[in-house]
C-alpha cells in the first residue's frame, strides 16, 4: 500500500503483517480515549513479545470528545507526566483515532491489480466519502474476499479528517514525541487480538470505552465489518451517579462490582439492562449483517475488551442475548511478564483496557 503524503512519517491505517524475523524497534502505543490515556511499551526478540511498561492516567473532563482534541494542552500534560512516571524513554509513538472524523466503508469492486486499484480509489473515492477529499487522509485495503471464479472483491476504505489528525500530531510534538504510526481503533484492536490469538476463526471484537463502542468482525485476518457506536460505559456511571447521588469513583465501584450493591441491587439491574440493551442491539446488527453475507462461515465467539468489559456480569449477559460464547480479552496472554517489574494484580485489573494500546505497541516502527 502506498503511504499517504504526510511529511516525515508513514500514515498507515492497516495492520502490518511482518513476521518477527529479526529484532526490531517497536512503537510506544498511546491510546488516547475520552476518559483516559493508556500507554504500553513492548520489546521483541526471538521468543516473542515482552512487556516493559504500561499504565493509565485519567484525562480532565471533556478534554477529548468524540475522538477530537478539545483541550490539547491538558492532554499533552497528562501524557508527559504518564510517560515520565513510567520512565518510558522512547519518543516514537503510535496512536489510533475514532469518532465522527473517521469513515470506515467497505466497498465492492471489480478485481484489479494494485496500481489500477490505487488509481480507482483516488479517482472515485468522493462517491464513498462524505467529506471533501482535500480535507481527509485516505487509505484502503483489498480484503481479497473473492473466490477463484469471482471477478469482484471487497475493499475497506478509510478516511480521516486532516484537521483532527494534525491536531494530535501537533499536540504530541509539543511534548517531544514523534508520531510514526496513525491507526484506526478497529484495526489496532484487531492487531492486538491477532498478536495473541492468530488469524483463525470468525470473531466479533467489541471494545467498550467510556464514550464509544467499537465493533469489528474479523475472519482469517480480514476485517469484514467495522464501525464505531457512540455508546459507552460512562452512560452507566452517570446513571448510577444520578440515581444514588454518588460521586464518580463510588459509581464506578458499583458498576464493576468492587462495591457490594446491597439494597441498590434491583435499581442497579434496571439501569444495567436499560443501558446495555442498546449495546446488544448494535452488536446484533453487526452479527445479522455477517450472518446474511457469510452464512457458510458461522461466528465462533465474541471477545470483549475496554474498561466497559469489566462490568460485572456483562460477559454472561452478552452470551445470553446473542447465543455466542463470550470471553474477556487479555491482550497480554502470550506476552512475557516479569512479576518483579509489573505487579500481577495490577496487570490483571487493567489488562482489558489495554487492548488498543497493545495493538499499537506491537507494531514495528516504520523507520
Amino acid at each position: 500500500m502506498a503511504p499517504l503524503s504526510l511529511p516525515k512519517f508513514d500514515f498507515n491505517f492497516n495492520k502490518l503483517k511482518l513476521p518477527f524475523i529479526q529484532r526490531q524497534h517497536l512503537t510506544v502505543g498511546l491510546d488516547i480515549g475520552s476518559h483516559a490515556v493508556k500507554v504500553c511499551e513492548l520489546a521483541e526478540n526471538g521468543r516473542g513479545l515482552k512487556l516493559l511498561s504500561l499504565g493509565s492516567a485519567r484525562l480532565p473532563a471533556e478534554a477529548v470528545e468524540d475522538g477530537e482534541l478539545k483541550d490539547p494542552a491538558a492532554v499533552a500534560g497528562v501524557i508527559k507526566n504518564l510517560l515520565a512516571n513510567l520512565q518510558i524513554k522512547g519518543k516514537k509513538v503510535g496512536i489510533s483515532i475514532s469518532g465522527y472524523s473517521v469513515i470506515l466503508k467497505k466497498i465492492n469492486l471489480a478485481v484489479m491489480n494494485e496500481k489500477a486499484l490505487e488509481d480507482h480509489i483516488q479517482s472515485e473515492a468522493e462517491q464513498y466519502i462524505p467529506f471533501d477529499l482535500s480535507d481527509v487522509y485516505l487509505d484502503y485495503q483489498d480484503l481479497k474476499t473473492n473466490k477463484e471464479d469471482e471477478d469482484r472483491t471487497d475493499v475497506m476504505l478509510v478516511a480521516a479528517k486532516k484537521d483532527v489528525v494534525n491536531a494530535y500530531l501537533q499536540m504530541l510534538r509539543s511534548v517531544g514525541l514523534k508520531t510514526v504510526l496513525v491507526d484506526v481503533d478497529a484495526f489496532a484492536l484487531e492487531n492486538s487480538f491477532e498478536t495473541n490469538c492468530g488469524q483463525e476463526g470468525n470473531v466479533v471484537l467489541v471494545d467498550i470505552g467510556s464514550s464509544k463502542m467499537n465493533i469489528n468482525i474479523v475472519s482469517k485476518g480480514a476485517s469484514l465489518f467495522a464501525r464505531d457506536v457512540a455508546l459507552g460505559s460512562r452512560q452507566l456511571t452517570e446513571q448510577i451517579q444520578g440515581r444514588f447521588d454518588l460521586d464518580f469513583e463510588e459509581a464506578e465501584s458499583l458498576k464493576i462490582g468492587v462495591s457490594a450493591p446491597e439494597e441498590k441491587q434491583a435499581e442497579l439491574e434496571e439501569i444495567f439492562v436499560s443501558t446495555t440493551t442498546q449495546w446488544i442491539m448494535e452488536i446484533k446488527k453487526a452479527i445479522d449483517f455477517y450472518s446474511t453475507n457469510f452464512p457458510d462461515t458461522p461466528l465462533a465467539k465474541i471477545v470483549i475488551s475496554g474498561g466497559g468489559s469489566k462490568i460485572k456480569g456483562l460477559d454472561q449477559y452478552f452470551r445470553e442475548e446473542t447465543g455466542l460464547p463470550v470471553e474477556i480479552f487479555n491482550p497480554f496472554a502470550t506476552t512475557r511478564i516479569d512479576p518483579n517489574r509489573i505487579d500481577p494484580d495490577y496487570l490483571k485489573s487493567i489488562a482489558p483496557e489495554m487492548a488498543i494500546s497493545v495493538g499499537l505497541a506491537s507494531r514495528p516502527c516504520p523507520f
